[in-house]
C-alpha cells in the first residue's frame, strides 16, 4: 500500500500537469488562426476553436505586449492562478491533492511557456471539473493496475514462499515427527537437501543430532541388555560366594599352619568378590527411591558413622568430629549416613593402604541458602587418573580391587535431595568431598517430609 501511495500521487500529479500543458498547447494552436489573417474570424469559429482548446479565453505574450487572442465569456470570477513555470514537484503534488479534494466546478486561469518559443508566455482559463473527472479516471485506472501489479506479486511471493520455505519446513516437520515414533531406525533420519541456506543449516544440525541421539540410544539398549545380564550373574555368583565364605570361616580356624596362613587372603578375597557383587546389584536397580527428608540431628548420625567404621576406638586411623551438639539439618538420615560411610570407608582405606593412619575429619556449617558437610582425611590424595572419572560408575574407583560404584552412588544420592557432591581439594595432605544441600526444597520433597 505505502508503495501505491508513493507512485499514485506523483502520477497524478504528473498527469495534471500534462493535462494543463495541453490546454496550454491546443490553446496557442487556436490562437494561431488570428496570426495567419489581419481581418476578425467570426464569433462561431473563434467559439469553436475555444471549445476545441477546453478553454475560455487565451492570451498570448509576444513581444513584450499582451494580447487577448481568443475570448468567450467567462461563467465564473477566477478562483486561482497557477504558474506552471514556476511550480517544482512538491507545488505540483499539493495543487493535485487540492483539485482531488475540490468537487466545485471552478474557473482558473494557466500560465505558461509556449511551445517552440513562440512568444513569452501563454495564458488560457478553465474549468477545473473536467480537470478533476480526468485525474479521477486516471487515478482509478493507475490504482487498478497497481492492485493488478500487487496481487501478481503477492501470487509469486507465495508460490516462493511455499516452494523454498513453507515446503522444506514440512519437510523437516515431517522427518522430525517419522522420526520421533522410531528413533533407533536410522533410515529415519534427515537427509539435508534444502536449497535455502538457513534451511540447509538447521537440517544439517538435525541429522547431526539424530544420527548421535541414535548411535546413543542403541548404545543404551545394548548396556541395558548388558546391565541385565550382568546383575543376574552377579546375583547367581553372590549366593555361590556367600557359601564359599561360610567354608572359608570355617576352615579359618584350622590347625594346619599353611591353611591359617592362607584363610584370612582367601576370605578377604571371598569378601571383596560378595561386595563387587551386592554394588553392581545396588547399583542396578533402576532407581533409588526419593528422599524422605526430616528434620535430622547430624552429630549423632556422624558419630554413629565413625562407630561403624572402627574409628572410635583404637585404630592407626581416628575421628575428628567438628559438628556442633545442635546441628539441625532436613535430610533423609538413611541415605545420608550412606553417603557418609562412603566417605568415611574410602578415607580411611586410602590411610591404611599407606600404613602410617591419620585423621578423618567430618565438619559442618551452614549459610541462609544451604547446609554444606566436609569429609577430610589426612590421606595420600587421589591419583590424577582416578579424578578424571571420580563420580562415574565403575570408572571411579581409587584403590585395588574397588567396585567404582560408591561415590556414583553418593552423588546420585545427593542430587536426589537438590544438592551436589564434590570434590574439594586433593594433595599429598589429603583429600576434602564437601556436600551441599540446599534449604530451599520444592513442594514435592515437602510432600515427603
Amino acid at each position: 500500500m505505502l508503495a501505491e501511495v508513493l507512485i499514485l500521487v506523483p502520477s497524478v500529479a504528473r498527469f495534471r500537469a500534462d493535462y494543463l500543458l495541453l490546454r496550454l498547447e491546443k490553446a496557442q494552436i487556436a490562437s494561431l488562426a488570428l496570426l495567419t489573417t489581419d481581418e476578425v474570424i467570426a464569433p462561431d469559429l473563434e467559439a469553436e476553436l475555444l471549445v476545441n482548446a477546453g478553454v475560455f479565453n487565451v492570451v498570448l505574450r509576444r513581444d513584450e505586449v499582451r494580447q487577448l487572442a481568443l475570448s468567450s465569456p467567462i461563467p465564473a470570477a477566477i478562483y486561482d492562478t497557477y504558474d506552471l513555470r514556476a511550480s517544482g514537484p512538491w507545488e505540483l503534488i499539493r495543487d493535485a491533492i487540492g483539485v482531488m479534494r475540490d468537487p466545485v466546478n471552478r474557473v482558473i486561469r494557466v500560465i505558461g511557456n509556449p511551445v517552440q518559443q513562440a512568444g513569452l508566455l501563454i495564458e488560457v482559463t478553465m474549468e477545473t471539473g473536467p480537470l478533476r473527472k480526468a485525474m479521477l479516471e486516471y487515478g482509478l485506472r493507475i490504482l487498478v493496475l497497481s492492485v493488478l501489479i500487487s496481487a501478481v506479486t503477492a501470487v509469486l511471493l507465495f508460490i516462493s514462499v511455499q516452494r523454498m520455505i513453507v515446503a522444506p519446513i514440512r519437510r523437516v516437520v515431517r522427518h522430525m515427527q517419522a522420526y520421533a515414533e522410531a528413533p533407533e531406525d536410522a533410515r529415519r533420519v534427515i537427509a539435508p537437501t534444502s536449497p535455502v541456506v538457513e534451511l540447509r543449516a538447521a537440517e544439517d544440525a538435525l541429522e547431526s543430532m539424530q544420527k548421535q541421539l541414535t548411535g546413543a540410544l542403541r548404545q543404551k539398549e545394548r548396556l541395558a541388555q548388558l546391565g541385565g545380564a550382568v546383575a543376574k550373574i552377579s546375583h547367581d555368583l553372590r549366593n555361590i560366594l556367600t557359601t564359599a565364605q561360610l567354608f572359608a570361616d570355617r576352615i579359618e580356624g584350622s590347625a594346619d599352619p599353611m591353611v591359617a596362613r592362607a584363610a584370612p587372603k582367601l576370605v578377604n578375597s571371598i569378601s571383596r568378590a560378595v561386595s563387587l557383587c551386592e554394588s553392581t546389584l545396588a547399583f542396578g536397580k533402576a532407581e533409588e527411591p526419593p528422599p524422605r527428608l526430616e528434620r535430622l540431628a547430624l552429630r549423632p548420625l556422624a558419630e554413629e558413622v565413625a562407630e561403624a567404621e572402627g574409628l572410635l576406638g583404637e585404630s592407626p586411623v581416628t575421628a575428628l568430629i567438628d559438628i556442633p551438639p545442635g546441628f539441625i539439618l532436613r535430610a533423609d538420615g538413611e541415605q545420608l549416613f550412606r553417603v557418609l560411610s562412603n566417605l568415611v570407608r574410602n578415607a580411611r582405606q586410602a590411610m591404611e593402604a599407606t600404613g602410617q593412619g591419620g585423621v578423618v575429619e567430618i565438619s559442618a556449617g551452614e549459610d541462609d541458602a544451604q547446609w554444606w558437610l566436609r569429609v577430610g582425611d589426612t590421606g595420600p590424595g587421589l591419583p590424577p587418573k582416578a579424578r578424571e572419572h571420580l563420580f562415574a560408575a565403575f570408572q571411579g574407583g581409587t584403590r585395588k580391587g574397588g567396585t567404582g560404584l560408591g561415590l556414583a552412588i553418593a552423588a546420585e544420592l545427593i542430587r536426589g535431595h537438590g544438592g551436589r557432591l564434590e570434590l574439594g581439594r586433593s594433595d599429598s595432605d589429603g583429600t576434602e568431598f564437601l556436600i551441599h544441600l540446599p534449604k530451599q526444597i520444592s513442594e514435592n520433597s515437602l510432600a515427603n517430609v
